[in-house]
């Protein structure tokens, strides 16, 4: 006697007639369709912002790199200084745009990192050194040093000179000097011109818990800008 072969699954078997069964399949394509339409959403807006939205100038390296704080009239009014922290911890340290000597008619003509005690120009840090960020006109660098001098926010970093006055700069921050802007022995009028790129004066590292102490005593650039009244 012949055996019938077994009957193949009917629609109803495969669930193509069961309405529950059916509606469950096409939720499913529905959200994995509507997430993806979300990611390539998503995805252009990322590659393609909307225009009208960018910034006139595209943000420099320090904007995106480093937070901006400011120190006004230390220890001598119209004594503005800048700290742009950087992630890792350094501090690099300058005259901010309201600084006194630079209203001074003809601007800086000469810096000396000779304070009295030491020439802060010959000193030399041991100790690995790494880079840490870099744009074609302005380069910082990490260093593990041993042999830094250890500084107070008091501390003198160099004398600038303009129209026939000396000006000092101080560090600001409490901490570790690493390297000092030896540049500005040779073109002093880059504190004029760009003192907050290759003009900067000098990088230190303070400690943590020392910066903590410290930071809420600096005001941030939209309350610099504020009291100083500058765009």
């Amino acid at each position: 006697m012949a055996m019938e072969a077994p009957a193949s699954p009917t629609a109803i078997d495969q669930g193509e007639l069961n309405p529950r069964k059916r509606l469950k399949s096409d939720g499913a394509e529905d959200i994995i369709k509507g997430e993806h339409e979300e990611e390539e959403e998503e995805l252009e807006r990322l590659l393609l912002p909307d225009p009208n939205k960018l910034p006139v100038v595209p943000p420099s390296a320090v904007d995106s790199n480093f937070v901006h704080y400011f120190v006004v009239d230390f220890l001598k009014p119209g004594h503005d200084q800048y700290i742009y922290r950087h992630a890792n911890g350094l501090c690099v340290v300058g005259l901010a745009p309201t600084h006194v000597a630079l209203a001074e008619e003809g601007g800086i003509t000469a810096v000396d990192f000779n304070t009295g005690k030491t020439d802060k120009s010959e000193m030399k840090v041991i100790g690995k050194r790494k880079k840490v960020t870099s744009s074609a006109r302005f380069r910082l660098f990490g260093l593990f040093s041993f042999n830094a001098q250890h500084l107070q926010a008091n501390s003198a970093l160099c004398k600038v000179f303009a129209n026939d006055k000396l000006f000092i700069v101080r560090c600001c921050v409490k901490g570790s000097l690493l390297e000092v802007n030896d540049k500005l022995l040779r073109e002093p009028t880059l504190l004029n011109t760009a003192a907050a790129r290759e003009g900067y004066v000098a990088i230190l590292m303070p400690k943590p818990e020392d910066w903590l102490k410290s930071k809420d005593s600096y005001l941030n650039l939209e309350e610099y800008k504020k009291l100083r009244g500058v765009p």
